[in-house]
């Protein structure tokens, strides 16, 4: 029994030691994304998401990407509000787009992202206001979350590109790149 001791407490230091760099190497990323539009995307208008990715300190991987959109692009949405949906982009269009900023976030903050996610693709009703609910509004929502400092200019309310380079602008420490 004393012989298996040494090689007990070995184990039990190597369990620990897998245990702790687990945690040590969970990390979780969100990036900033626009979307200049293009006929080449099936004539897509501009637009924002962000996509979320890494491990969570259960050892779960996340690789997920939301946007905020018209279920469908017809000239009803000049008028006011009309049905919404949850966007997710395929990562070759991810490849195509512009990436503003990354930032690192805790699992906390992930967990209420997706909350936020989740509420506005729940929203009752007709929930798409180009004016007042667009995508921007939707990635503005999940930057304040992550205690980014958002504003919404009137005139980049339908720019997703000029609205990231002045949110970047706006939080220094973010190491945003100004995208042409």
């Amino acid at each position: 029994m004393i012989n298996r001791l040494p090689r007990l407490i070995t184990h039990l230091l190597a369990i620990i030691a897998l245990a702790w760099s687990g945690a040590a190497m969970a990390e979780m990323r969100i990036h900033f994304h626009s979307f200049d539009g293009s006929v080449l995307f099936g004539g897509r208008y501009p637009h924002t998401f962000v996509v979320l990715e890494g491990t969570l300190e259960d050892g779960r991987a996340v690789n997920e990407n939301f946007g905020f959109s018209a279920r469908k692009v017809t000239p009803a949405i000049l008028s006011g509000p009309v049905e919404h949906m949850i966007l997710a982009e395929t990562p070759k269009t991810i490849r195509n787009t512009n990436r503003h900023f990354t930032m690192k976030i805790s699992d906390e903050q992930y967990r209420r992202v997706i909350a936020m996610v989740i509420s506005w693709e729940e929203a009752p009703g007709d929930f798409y206001d180009l004016e007042k609910r667009n995508c921007i509004h939707f990635v503005g929502e999940i930057a304040r979350i992550l205690g980014v400092k958002v504003e919404y200019p009137s005139n980049m309310l339908r720019r997703p590109k000029k609205w990231l380079n002045h949110i970047g602008a706006l939080n220094p420490r973010l190491g945003a790149r100004q995208v042409g």
